[in-house]
């Protein structure tokens, strides 16, 4: 396994439409492991594959807390088949907007059909931060960021408060 590079906001990647895997194969299988030996560096929950720059329909997931056993998901090709009416708000991050967090509102609860590591199509009915963790996931996929469920002027303080954290990397 090896750890890859994360894309920060606002490299193109992270605004472009993945495609679809063809199938999960080998490559496939050592992409998600190196996603999620990256994620778990980071540390984050979940990862998609354009925030390391491959415009694949790929993604990681790992919610359980410190004090627990790892529980990662891989998936290719997830698709949301339902949407709860009720909606859940949580506080939400993004390994691609470093240190910045805002209350973001979706569906509480989600069915995602997906194929795992072995290429078996599953599906998964998600509640809680686990729904959250995979629609934020999912919108990568699509191209959407977390800020893109914002308002404006949220969006844009935000991304000045990026600007101001990047110069402060670079400066260190």
């Amino acid at each position: 396994m090896s750890k890859l590079d994360i894309l920060l906001v606002p490299h193109p990647a992270l605004k472009a439409r993945a495609k679809p895997v063809a199938a999960v194969d080998d490559r496939v299988r050592r992409l998600m492991d190196d996603m999620l030996e990256t994620m778990y560096d980071a540390p984050g929950i979940g990862l998609a594959a354009p925030q390391v720059g491959l415009l694949e329909r790929v993604l990681v997931i790992d919610v359980a807390n410190k004090d627990e056993e790892p529980q990662p998901l891989r998936m290719a090709n997830p698709e949301i088949l339902w949407a709860s009416e009720d909606l859940a708000t949580y506080n939400e991050g993004c390994l691609s907007l470093p240190e910045q967090y805002a209350d973001v509102t979706r569906p509480a609860e989600v069915k995602v059909r997906y194929l795992n590591e072995n290429n078996a199509s599953k599906t998964l009915h998600a509640k809680d931060v686990l729904a959250t963790c995979v629609q934020h996931e999912i919108d990568h996929l699509d191209g959407i960021l977390f800020t893109d469920h914002l308002s404006l002027m949220k969006r844009n303080m935000i991304l000045r408060k990026l600007a101001k954290w990047r110069k402060g990397q670079t400066a260190a």
